[in-house]
């Protein structure tokens, strides 16, 4: 019988694991969003922060940034030049040696030869291609000089080459490698034009596949590695000083010449060049490192160097579109290991599941929250008010239910303490014998297994809400919670009050409508004017088409009316208000008046101009002025149209 091990799952995230609760997540947004972010950056914000205990994105570019700074100590460039000129000056030392007992003249002439040899060291190596050398130690140190260049040159475009080129000149691995660059370079040219088939590339694969450890599946694959590193050595070579650039460039050369390779070589980098016009070719990188690099190493740090670059940059989420998907998890392997794509992976199950959950939706490279997200940012909203409510006031303000006279809604929802509908039986036994077939030990009944009928309020309301948009809002940090109560309070309608009509007008130079997928990322208008006459006709308007509804309006506001609608339809702007504004604003108070609507006023700030012009319009409409703090401002238009719509009125 054959046998079994078993042991801990280790290849990433528990693949059992139950899917993410987005719902969470969407509570994380919703606080960027009500402290004032838009919905793009609130979510790159909580991507970049990380979530529920996942680590983010800023982890792992922290990660990304340590890797750049140790590879860039890693070594120094000219580590070629350095070794060439180290066995450079030790085959000329023990040439030397071996001449100076000898009293020949051949032996004086040689020592000539050596004393007049160019300083720089491609020069010196390649007049000595020819000297006949007398010691074989000096022959040795000069041999393994032009053995290094050879394998260093083709070592930095194909990676792992130092092994292939271990074997004496005229053998037939080293035929093979000419072979195997001839082929190459037929099959780009052959892909340049369109003209290559997947049987090229196998072919070639099967031919020469040795010499690619890696083993690439495609050709598009290969061409990424040979492009990543021949455009990281372009980088390295501009990197270098202009005497090291063009040594190294001549020592290249010839260590290619003696192989007859130099043209395939720079036959190889046009085709390159051509199809990967996108690869960083040029650009300069320091290196601060005291290790000599060699060609090859230099290349792949360079190269890597290059890969944590793009990294970073779709780490950083902040392009148009952006998306955790764009993020390569085999450049995040290769960089930072498999622990770090396991994060990503699992962040990016939190994007996905925002989206396969109905809390985010893509279009056209936007991104913005559904009508599913909105109503939870709302009740995120709503529980921000009501976290501010006094004690004492908590019989004006507990709407949890949707009321327990009137018709059935035919919904249902979780019973919470304190409802006293009547309970949804066949509901409550249906959640008791789902959680027991996956939990048999739990109890027959637990408290979240219960679920009531919910009921219509008789009382239907038609509610509008009127925020100062002004940007004199943001000037006097007000805005922020001015936008947090329309969504609270848009919510608590919703929500609570289904048949309520609600309607949200920002009003600034202009009034207009807004919309619920709009509140998330609505701003302060940013030109000048406060246009309570247009907002005013706007609510006027809505409220007509409702008229069996009880008349709410809720006026948010930090400032006088400066702007007002000609009868050309153009809007007008005076500072201080013009009497002209102020009597078309108070044309449309008194048709408040005339509907019957009583209005109310939230005031902010302490403008004595303000506040006596409100008290006015109270006096002449009936209505009230309040004048909430700043974080008491959702506790007071919650409060108002609580009471309101219920018919309760308090003194002003």
């Amino acid at each position: 019988m054959s046998g079994y091990r078993y042991g801990a799952y280790d290849d990433g995230p528990d693949p059992l694991a139950p899917p993410y609760d987005a719902g969470r997540a969407v509570d994380e947004l919703g606080e960027r969003v009500l402290d004032g972010a838009r919905v793009r950056d609130a979510l790159r914000d909580l991507m970049q922060r990380g979530a529920d205990g996942l680590r983010g994105l800023d982890d792992l570019m922290r990660r990304v940034q340590q890797r750049r700074r140790s590879l860039e100590r890693s070594g120094r460039l000219d580590g070629t030049l350095e070794k060439a000129r180290e066995l450079l000056d030790r085959a000329v030392e023990a040439e030397r040696q071996a001449l100076f007992p000898d009293p020949s003249d051949d032996a004086r002439f040689r020592e000539a030869q050596l004393d007049n040899l160019p300083r720089q060291t491609a020069p010196a190596v390649r007049e000595l291609a020819e000297y006949e050398w007398q010691s074989p130690e000096a022959r040795a140190a000069y041999d393994e000089l032009r053995e290094m260049l050879r394998s260093e040159v083709l070592d930095q475009q194909f990676r792992g080459m130092k092994q292939a080129l271990k074997t004496p000149e005229g053998s037939p691995s080293r035929q093979a490698l000419k072979d195997m660059m001839a082929d190459l370079n037929s099959m780009l040219d052959k892909h340049g034009r369109g003209e290559d088939t997947t049987q090229d590339f196998a072919d070639f694969m099967d031919k020469h596949g040795d010499f690619f450890p890696d083993k690439p599946e495609s050709i598009e694959q290969l061409l990424d590695e040979l492009a990543r590193r021949a455009a990281a050595m372009s980088r390295m070579l501009e990197s270098m000083t202009p005497e090291q650039r063009q040594e190294l460039s001549e020592l290249m050369a010839d260590a290619l010449g003696d192989l007859d390779l130099a043209s395939e070589m720079g036959r190889l980098n046009d085709n390159l060049r051509a199809l990967r016009p996108d690869m960083p070719w040029t650009g300069r990188q320091r290196m601060r490192g005291d290790e000599p690099l060699g060609l090859g190493d230099a290349t792949e740090a360079l190269a890597e160097l290059s890969d944590l670059d793009s990294l970073a940059e779709s780490l950083a989420q902040d392009y148009p579109g952006a998306s955790l998907a764009d993020v390569d998890e085999e450049a995040v392997a290769r960089a930072l290991g498999r622990q770090a794509v396991d994060d990503l992976r699992a962040l990016q199950e939190v994007e996905r599941e925002l989206e396969r959950q109905g809390y985010l939706t893509r279009s056209g490279g936007q991104t913005e929250l559904t009508a599913k997200a909105i109503r939870r940012i709302g009740q995120t909203a709503l529980r921000r008010v009501f976290a501010s409510l006094e004690t004492g006031h908590r019989g004006d303000h507990d709407v949890r239910d949707t009321g327990s006279a009137g018709e059935l809604t035919g919904t249902t929802r979780e019973w919470q303490f304190g409802d006293e509908q009547s309970l949804d039986v066949v509901k409550t036994v249906s959640n008791a014998v789902r959680r027991r077939m996956i939990d048999r030990d739990s109890p027959l009944l637990r408290p979240e297994d219960f679920e009531i009928r919910e009921t219509e309020r008789r009382t239907r309301a038609a509610v509008v809400l009127l925020v100062d948009q002004s940007f004199s809002m943001v000037m006097n940090d007000t805005w922020r919670t001015a936008k947090t109560t329309a969504m609270a309070l848009h919510s608590l309608a919703t929500t609570q009050f289904p048949l309520d009509a609600v309607e949200i007008i920002a009003f600034a130079n202009l009034a207009r409508r807004i919309k619920p997928h709009e509140l998330p990322d609505l701003d302060a208008n940013e030109v000048q004017g406060t246009n309570l006459q247009h907002a005013l006709m706007l609510a006027g308007r809505f409220l007509d088409k409702h008229p069996d509804a009880e008349p709410v309006v809720l006026i948010v506001t930090d400032g006088e009316p400066t702007a007002h609608l000609d009868r050309d339809g153009e809007w007008r702007f005076s500072w201080p208000p013009g009497p002209e504004t102020i009597a078309l604003t108070l044309a449309e108070v008194d048709k408040m008046t005339r509907r019957g609507v009583p209005l109310s006023f939230f005031r902010l700030g302490d403008d004595p101009s303000l506040a006596r012009f409100l008290d006015d319009i109270a006096r002449r409409n009936g209505g009230r002025v309040l004048a909430p703090e700043g974080d008491r401002l959702g506790d007071y238009v919650v409060s108002d149209y609580l009471s309101r719509r219920s018919g309760r009125r308090r003194s002003a």
